[in-house]
């Protein structure tokens, strides 16, 4: 019985903490710093006050961590979509590349010259904190609709340098442990590989996953463990084939984002619930490796603010803001892209490979990280709504809608679209009866800012409408193009 009772009691402290994390998602819009913080630092005092509840393996650590990420990655590809991300995927690639390159050596040379680390753990701590955060940046923008590019930048610049961040930590350890020289083509060659690995595995198992995804089960709920089981299968593949998993389950979700298949939204929603829980469990964990009390005595925390402050107000807008000046991008959605790039779990979980690196001070070096990511968290993405206003960037919180209308069909609705109209198209502002439909198109239904409008030809159609439509499958590119606006230039 004894086991029992501590079975139990371990469960409900377990879904307590759960509880509270969800609740500290309104304390943090309530206050303006995001809710990973709460995780992170809320789990680093009770590690300190229970030093029983410290992870006794790091590497079990890194795997937990590591499927949270899976999840988050996948759903930031669903929720980017291709047609978003190959409109600005020059800027992506960009950004995402050179830009981690930049800060890391950047990082590398501050540990070095301003705060007297050794070369190889400078590049190794410059290498963690160079990539920015998809379960931060997406926490933070989640439900705010930034006007222009800035927003898809961000989003997808840090689901693309968390495999580049990942691969080039990978490739710096590889190097540091082979015992013959050349360390320098040794980190080229491991990068290169992993990268053009990850983005093969990627975009054939994304086309793979939409194949499988439209062959008919016997239940519902076996649609969306196959759909898991599926994920899983892309980044194991990239992983043993040497290739960036990470990146292989990004590209994978932006394939299957605008892919046509059975029970589509409830595989949806359940990957945004598991991407949702994986930020939790990631910071939580994270934060139960973390011992405050060492960092406050230690003055670890010294040395982690000083490289926050230079990572935040001297590499990225400067550096990173040279990177990003070929990139065509107003003023303001330039310094917003520069403030807004926050660092999080990744950072943290390559932290934690400096702590099996089996280098110098590895602790002290893993308290600096923590603290980088806490000021990037806290202050850098608690300031983004107030950054966003004074650059004038036109910012709309999407009202949740928790209502649904819908019906089932036992075979697919070839001749069912939807489109929402978009600034600029050709529907935005026209009423109904003056739209080119033809006599085989009806629209059945017109929503806007989360409620029904009647669908009568003197309906006056306007940005942001999502509008129902039975179409000939032959004319539904021409229709569609009556509500959609053209991809913006990538550059």
């Amino acid at each position: 019985m004894d086991d029992i009772l501590t079975f139990g009691v371990t469960i409900g402290v377990v879904c307590l903490v759960l509880l509270l994390a969800v609740l500290s998602n309104r304390v943090g819009d309530r206050v303006g710093i995001p809710a990973p913080a709460f995780f992170l630092v809320g789990a680093a005092i009770v590690s300190d006050l229970v030093p029983r509840l410290a992870p006794s393996s790091i590497e079990s650590v890194q795997r937990i961590v590591t499927v949270g990420l899976i999840a988050i990655l996948f759903n930031g590809g669903l929720e980017m979509g291709w047609p978003r991300f190959r409109a600005n995927v020059a800027a992506i690639a960009w950004v995402g590349v050179v830009g981690t390159f930049v800060t890391a050596a950047a990082l590398a040379v501050a540990c070095h010259y301003v705060f007297g680390f050794a070369w190889l753990i400078s590049l190794l701590i410059g290498t963690a904190l160079a990539p920015t955060d998809p379960a931060v940046v997406f926490s933070v923008l989640g439900r705010r609709e930034i006007a222009g590019r800035s927003g898809t930048i961000l989003e997808g610049e840090s689901g693309a340098n968390d495999p580049v961040g990942i691969a080039l930590m990978v490739a710096l350890l590889t190097a540091a442990s082979s015992s013959g020289g050349g360390a320098v083509p040794i980190v080229i060659e491991e990068f290169a590989l992993q990268m053009a690995v990850g983005a093969v595995v990627g975009l054939v198992g994304g086309r793979l996953m939409v194949a499988a995804l439209r062959l008919s089960l016997p239940s519902e709920g076996l649609y969306v463990i196959r759909s898991i089981a599926l994920v899983g299968l892309i980044y194991g593949a990239a992983v043993v084939a040497r290739g960036s998993g990470f990146l292989a389950v990004f590209l994978a979700g932006m394939v299957v984002a605008d892919a046509r298949a059975p029970y589509k939204r409830e595989v949806e929603r359940f990957h945004t619930a598991a991407a949702s829980l994986g930020e939790i469990v990631a910071f939580t964990v994270l934060g139960l490796t973390v011992n405050l009390r060492s960092i406050l005595d230690s003055g670890v925390w010294a040395v982690g603010l000083g490289l926050a402050l230079i990572m935040a107000f001297v590499v990225r807008p400067v550096l990173v803001g040279l990177v990003l000046w070929p990139v065509r991008l107003g003023r303001g959605e330039r310094l917003f892209v520069l403030w807004a790039g926050l660092k999080g779990a990744v950072p943290i979980l390559l932290g934690t490979y400096i702590l099996t690196s089996g280098q110098a001070d590895p602790v002290r070096a893993y308290g600096i990280v923590f603290v980088v990511v806490l000021f990037s968290v806290v202050v850098q993405g608690g300031l983004v709504p107030l950054v966003a206003t004074r650059l004038r960037l036109p910012v709309r919180i999407v009202e949740q809608e928790p209502w649904a209308l819908g019906m089932r069909f036992r075979d697919e609705p070839h001749g069912l679209r939807r489109y929402t109209v978009t600034s600029g198209a050709p529907a935005d502002g026209s009423r109904l009866d003056e739209l080119t439909l033809g006599e085989n198109v009806w629209i059945s239904l017109v929503g806007r800012e989360g409620s029904l409008v009647q669908a009568r030809g003197e309906t006056r159609l306007q940005a942001g409408d999502e509008v129902l439509v039975l179409v000939d499958p032959s004319d539904a590119e021409a229709v569609g193009a009556l509500f959609t606006e053209a991809d913006q230039p990538s550059g």
